[in-house]
């Protein structure tokens, strides 16, 4: 009886020590998992930011240059008059 209560005993304590270590692979798996949603999320971002300032540059420059152009114009009706 002692022997098989031994058993039980250390049955039980390999099945804590399994589930124990089989929570924290779990732990450990999820906390890479945001990590590296984490890291995707900050490229997206970066990438986003990126791509609207050279959206933002490009029209500034637009804008400037329909300005320039108009101002040219403008100088050249003045010049004419």
């Amino acid at each position: 009886m002692a022997s098989m209560k031994k058993s039980l005993e250390e049955l039980k304590n390999t099945t804590q020590t399994a589930a124990k270590g089989m929570a924290d692979t779990t732990v450990q798996a999820a906390q890479e998992a945001v990590q590296q949603v984490a890291e995707s999320s900050k490229e997206t971002t970066k990438t986003a930011t990126e791509e609207a300032s050279k959206q933002t540059q490009t029209a500034i420059n637009s804008v400037a240059s329909k300005a320039q152009d108009g101002i040219k114009g403008l100088g050249q009706r003045l010049v004419q008059k």
